[in-house]
């Protein structure tokens, strides 16, 4: 025989004390019992702590009727789920339709029979503990597919920081560069996202996607030889053409990856565009592919103006950043030409957030000299 704390919980509301006897004596041996002899009672145990499974509701009572007391129980999130039985004398049809409109589980006419009280009270509950049992398992797939999609994207920012820090290894920048990069070309796009030419594919999702992938945009350095990636003065000619060749090594390099996966990943489809495609400019006299106006993807078109404030206004090792309005100079220059003019047309609106990125991620002495000390036995090869 099961422990009386194992039994379900059943409370029965009725203010006649004959009728609530009488249900107490049919239960008593397969449940616990509370009672409520009103509608205001009732809704008190039905919210506390030790909730009922089921409850038996009379309808004819005085204050809240039966019905009264149903409305306000599903009406709580606290109590919607407790499945109530209606145990009334009033058995017209109506009656009954209204009590189960309402939300009740069913409907029992007095002078009850015990057999189908409990009939019906067992069903209900099997019902019941299916649903909460669904519910249950709902809850953990949802907290489980959260958990993975979480694990997911810290994947995803695990592997594109790796890449990233891969490249600055190997290059003069520092990696506050990468940050700065990134957060310019966010700025840029929650700017122009609402213009009708960037509205479809400026969504949340994407520029987050841009954001994340942003940092790979210069992937490809890894694959330029020391003595040209490394080189403090100008490029002669054939040294700038291998030196372009990283757009295109850092496209592939993506997608190598993608074919040892055998998938094509979506989060780096906007780091293939950006590593491939920066270098263009609207004019088509930018590189690899000389592409013009539109044909250049809006998440490179982004990331050129990004990236070229960056290296006007950034100390190096080899040289010292220009002024915030020298660089708005070069870049009002270029609207048109090198960048898409809606795109300059943004920037200069939001001039204030990009010297706040600046100095947010500025490059401090201490970041300069690491980089130094990092490349310094590459330069020494070199020499």
């Amino acid at each position: 025989m099961r422990a009386p704390a194992s039994k379900p919980t059943i409370l029965v509301v009725d203010d006649t004390p004959d009728n609530i006897d009488l249900l107490r004596a049919v239960l008593e041996d397969d449940y616990r019992t509370k009672i409520a002899v009103n509608g205001e009672r009732a809704l008190k145990i039905a919210a506390g702590s030790d909730q009922p499974d089921l409850i038996l509701l009379d309808i004819m009572m005085p204050g809240m009727s039966g019905y009264d007391v149903c409305r306000a129980l599903k009406a709580d999130p606290a109590t919607a789920g407790i499945p109530v039985i209606f145990v009334t004398a009033m058995s017209e049809v109506a009656d009954e339709q209204l009590g189960l409109a309402l939300g009740a589980v069913d409907y029992i006419t007095k002078p009850i029979s015990a057999p189908i009280v409990l009939a019906r009270i067992r069903t209900q509950l099997a019902m019941k503990q299916m649903q909460d049992f669904l519910r249950d398992q709902n809850q953990y797939l949802e907290t489980e597919v959260e958990r993975r999609v979480q694990e997911v994207a810290a994947l995803q920012d695990v592997t594109i920081h790796a890449m990233a820090s891969l490249a600055e290894t190997r290059d003069s920048e520092t990696g506050n560069h990468i940050r700065r990069t990134s957060h310019y070309l966010k700025a840029l796009a929650e700017k122009v996202r609402g213009l009708p030419r960037f509205r479809d594919f400026l969504t949340d999702k994407n520029i987050e996607l841009l954001f994340k992938t942003a940092p790979l945009h210069d992937i490809g350095k890894v694959g330029i030889p020391d003595h040209i990636l490394l080189k403090p003065g100008r490029f002669e000619p054939h040294e700038m053409a291998i030196m372009k060749t990283h757009t295109t090594l850092g496209r592939d390099a993506i997608l190598a990856a993608e074919h040892e996966l055998g998938i094509e990943v979506d989060f780096l489809k906007y780091a293939k565009e950006i590593a491939y495609s920066h270098h263009e400019k609207w004019d088509g006299s930018g590189y690899p592919q000389g592409l013009a106006g539109e044909a250049i993807p809006i998440s490179a078109r982004l990331m050129a103006l990004a990236d070229v404030y960056d290296a006007l206004i950034s100390r190096r090792i080899y040289k010292q950043g220009m002024d915030h309005a020298q660089a708005v100079q070069i870049i009002v220059e270029g609207r048109g030409s090198h960048f898409d003019a809606e795109i300059v047309d943004a920037f200069l609106q939001i001039q204030d957030q990009f010297i706040a990125i600046s100095n947010r991620y500025a490059d401090g002495v201490c970041e300069i000299a690491d980089k130094q000390r990092q490349i310094a036995p590459f330069a020494e090869n070199i020499s």
